[in-house]
């Protein structure tokens, strides 16, 4: 008989689930709700925020967060700041990237693009970019920073 390797999963609230191993906080979230589903932007995971469709291979204690949580806000921001730069190195070439943390209301990247200084044709072209790259990545299934732990400043 073939048994499947499970996870035992604690939530805020104390009580228990059990899940296959490799469950990802998305199918948790799903799991407990839709409306958490829809809403859920980051899990902390044994106190280290994830991202959503990072695997959980071991027992944990587990938070799912949404907008509400200053967790999500900084793991929202700092992926986008990541798709930002992403986008503007597709677009610009050799850009040179300096910090770019979340803030409390957002977030920004310290950039030197040489002798270019950016236009508001150039802002838009960025922002249409930052949309393709973000529909490649959910058509593929995962997130941008899908793997190692959400970095809290700088580019992880």
């Amino acid at each position: 008989m073939v048994t499947m390797e499970q996870v035992h999963i604690t939530l805020p609230d104390g009580s228990k689930r059990v899940y296959p191993k490799g469950i990802t906080g998305q199918q948790i979230a799903e799991d407990i709700g839709d409306r958490l589903a829809k809403a859920a932007l980051a899990i902390t995971v044994n106190g280290e925020v994830w991202d959503l469709f990072r695997p959980i291979e071991h027992d944990a204690t587990i938070k799912i967060h949404t907008w509400e949580d200053e967790e999500a806000k900084r793991t929202y921001w700092h992926s986008s700041a990541h798709l930002m730069a992403e986008a503007i190195e597709a677009l610009f070439p050799g850009t040179k990237f300096g910090i770019g943390p979340p803030i409390e209301n957002g977030f920004y990247y310290d950039i030197d693009m040489g002798d270019h200084s950016l236009t508001q044709a150039d802002l838009g072209a960025i922002e249409k970019k930052m949309v393709e790259l973000a529909k490649r990545e959910r058509a593929a299934g995962r997130r941008r920073d899908a793997g190692p732990p959400v970095e809290q400043e700088g580019w992880g």
